[in-house]
């Protein structure tokens, strides 16, 4: 076992009666990392999350969490792993400084007040301390959320999709405390729905009906896109979209506002016709250019070739 692992997971398998929900998963993810799984609902990222916290047990296959067994040595797992789940629950009738409290001596933490100061003050939940949880935005409560998992200083901290149904404002705050946190050198391992986000992680495991399609750092993961993607500026975006997506040499369209982005295998050979097609039908195209692919780009397109 080398040491710098903070995870192994080697050909691990679980399945709910007839459902496969993780099939054959092998992962290694560094210390220090932060490491996103992301995939469409029902792809098993929350199961292998669950498994690594010790809450499910696979099927078959072997999962270390920093070198220990996650079924022989649960107790020292649970000691170093922090876990904030979709289902994360704080108490409404407590204030912040009491949730934090009552999940210090969950985790048998007795002296824990300078430890909740400081994530207090890494969270900025300081002027809200006397305020109870029930009375905090969503964003507020996803911090107070972290700070409970942290509050016993795990080295690990597993988030399932911490940010969804979160403000874009509280978001950007939330993974601005990601980042600072990430400085003390411990391991986040993440699952979210947005592409955006896992951009900023270290690598990415893009997953799909319980395997992994690829695992890499989202610049790696970018060059493997089949095709490009084209932005084009144009007229009448709804009658332009649902052109494109008619249109045979477009493998995928998007719309953003004033602008379409599609997917061709190649520019030099297919947008001329492109062009034409969208001028014969009366659409104007102000301007066009190749632009980098997004993860989710990416993405759409290892699951498209993954059906054909």
């Amino acid at each position: 076992m080398n040491s710098m692992n903070a995870l192994e997971l080697h050909s691990v398998h679980k399945s709910f009666g007839e459902i496969i929900a993780v099939d054959d998963l092998s992962l290694t993810v560094d210390r220090g990392e932060m490491f996103a799984l992301v995939g469409p609902d029902g792809s098993g990222k929350t199961t292998t999350i669950r498994m690594l916290c010790g809450i499910v047990k696979p099927t078959k296959g072997d999962l270390l969490v920093l070198g220990f067994d996650v079924q022989k040595q649960k107790e020292e797992v649970k000691k170093r792993i922090g876990y904030l789940s979709q289902k994360f629950s704080l108490y409404g009738d407590l204030t912040i400084d009491e949730n934090i409290e009552f999940f210090a001596e969950i985790h048998g933490v007795y002296d824990y007040k300078e430890r909740r100061n400081e994530l207090l003050e890494f969270t900025r939940l300081i002027p809200f301390r006397d305020r109870l949880a029930e009375k905090l935005s969503g964003g507020m409560k996803q911090k107070l959320a972290l700070a409970c998992t942290l509050i016993h200083t795990p080295d690990i901290i597993f988030l399932d999709e911490p940010t969804t149904g979160v403000d874009p404002v509280s978001r950007r705050d939330f993974w601005k405390v990601l980042s600072a946190l990430l400085k003390t050198g411990i391991t986040i391992i993440m699952t979210t729905p947005y592409l955006d986000e896992a951009e900023r992680c270290s690598r990415v495991a893009l997953m799909d009906k319980g395997r992994v399609l690829m695992a890499d750092t989202p610049s790696n993961l970018k060059k493997v896109m089949n095709g490009e993607v084209v932005e084009i500026v144009c007229s009448d975006i709804r009658r332009s979209f649902s052109l494109m997506k008619k249109f045979a040499a477009v493998k995928e369209v998007q719309a953003f506002g004033d602008r379409l982005n599609i997917v061709v295998a190649s520019s030099s050979r297919d947008m001329q016709s492109v062009l034409d097609h969208l001028k014969n039908q009366t659409i104007e195209v102000s301007d066009w250019r190749v632009v980098k692919p997004s993860l989710e780009n990416v993405f759409i397109s290892l699951l498209t070739d993954r059906k054909n």
